[in-house]
């Protein structure tokens, strides 16, 4: 018997959810009874390839054909066996395994999200490089909305209170939402999802969730499934949990800060030390591929239009590629730390990416400044937002960078480039239809 044969039955699964990561990181996939999940992955559990090109709005671009067959054919999902898990908050017991979508020839989807960042980690593998992760995702409580026209405001708490001011580190400002928490964290364990800490930071009921550093895989494995289980977690307590990048005017914008670390996959050594504690230079060259290429990474880090409403001067987050030493200005700092625990930290990406697409953009950029053995700027040592701004400022320059880096076109593959610009082209298209209350407010009058 399989080991997620047996899983199911020491746990009296009844129902299966098998579930696979879209571009935008949304769950897609299928629900069985689990007798008929255990057939289906003998005979191969299919679905259309086009759910990986499906926009945010679940549409799918006109000129969907430049990526996938017309026909609009299948794919066969293979479950990996190390992600089933129990889902805590279903009476009937049930399981959800994330999956790998394959054609029927073998060869692997090449513009799914999870099938990228195993590309990119085949690369670090063939070096005998074991890259080291540890995500922080941020994200915001807000009142129901069921009306889109009207702006979000925080939920009530125990208090009976909205918050109104900023109550970053407030211990007292999270244990307004104890029970919702409760849940939260029996959830992970009830999932094996490894949360390290709890913060309230900046923004009106803005909290911050950070995970333990491990593979890479794992941790955006782990993100992926701990979005859903937050957002599960506030439903039940009648409030949303979102992870959109500026979901609020006048509040702080939502990261996922992702730690990475590097080390020799026999010796377990820490490959950005040397052993006298010294930065080594693998490490500096890291930094300097960073540095280089992060800006065209950007559509994987940034990857809608609200995006960019975050990558502002003095709002918590970074607007140039500057790097520095426990500073919280830069786009990439270096925690204070024992050398075996160095590592960078990019602030670049926001909450609202896809964890499997972050990390491997940020993996692929400094594997190519390794390779290319770069040299980063000197540190800065000041605030960064006194420089240039030098990242994107909107999805469409963004996107411009993206398709027209060689280094990166090769190395992520150009049908995954193809694929995601044919997406996120489609999504501005539609955002573009939508006039917005600012237009309405200051142009139908005045010009």
């Amino acid at each position: 018997m399989s080991y997620i044969e047996e899983f199911l039955k020491d746990h009296r699964i009844e129902e299966v959810e098998c579930l696979v990561p879209d571009m935008a990181g949304i769950a897609r996939g299928k629900i069985l009874p689990a007798d008929k999940f255990v057939r289906g992955v003998k005979r191969g559990l299919r679905i259309p390839e086009a759910i990986f090109v499906q926009t945010v709005n679940g549409r799918y671009p006109h000129d969907s054909e430049n990526v996938i067959a017309d026909t609009m054919s299948d794919v066969y999902l293979e479950p990996d066996p190390v992600s089933i898990r129990v889902v805590p908050w279903y009476e009937e017991p049930t399981a959800q395994i994330i999956c790998d979508p394959y054609y029927f020839d073998g060869r692997p989807v090449p513009f799914a999200s999870r099938h990228l960042l195993k590309r990119v980690l085949a690369l670090f593998q063939a070096k005998n490089w074991q890259p080291i992760v540890a995500t922080e995702l941020e994200f915001y409580l807000v009142d129901i909305n069921d009306d889109p026209d009207y702006p979000l405001q925080p939920p009530i708490g125990r208090s009976g209170r909205r918050e109104t001011s900023r109550q970053a580190y407030g211990v007292d400002a999270v244990n307004e939402f104890d029970p919702l928490f409760e849940e939260v964290y029996d959830f992970c364990e009830a999932q094996n999802i490894d949360i390290d800490t709890l913060t309230h930071e900046a923004g009106a009921a803005q909290m911050e969730m950070n995970f333990n550093h491990q593979e890479a895989l794992a941790a955006a494995d782990q993100a992926f499934l701990f979005k859903r289980t937050v957002r599960e977690a506030g439903l039940r307590h009648k409030v949303y949990a979102t992870f959109m990048a500026k979901p609020m005017q006048g509040e702080p914008g939502s990261s996922m800060h992702i730690h990475q670390s590097l080390t020799d996959s026999q010796s377990g050594r820490n490959l950005f030390s040397t052993t006298r504690g010294s930065p080594s230079k693998l490490f500096l060259s890291y930094i300097g591929g960073l540095q280089r290429h992060l800006p065209s990474t950007m559509p994987l880090l940034a990857p809608n239009v609200n995006s960019y409403r975050r990558l502002i001067p003095h709002a918590d987050a970074p607007i140039n590629t500057h790097w520095g030493f426990d500073n919280r200005t830069v786009g990439f700092r270096v925690p204070n730390s024992e050398p075996e625990a160095r590592r960078v930290e990019n602030r670049v990406a926001g909450a609202d990416a896809n964890p499997y697409l972050a990390v491997a953009a940020s993996l692929a950029c400094g594997y190519l400044g390794m390779t290319g053995r770069l040299k980063p700027s000197k540190p800065q040592e000041s605030s960064a937002y006194r420089l240039a701004h030098t990242l994107p400022r909107t999805l469409y320059d963004a996107l411009y960078r993206f398709t027209r880096t060689k280094p990166l076109r090769e190395l992520l593959g150009e049908e995954f480039v193809t694929a995601v610009a044919t997406v996120k082209n489609a999504e501005l298209d539609a955002y573009q239809e939508v006039i917005s209350s600012w237009e309405r407010e200051h142009l139908l009058l005045n010009v």
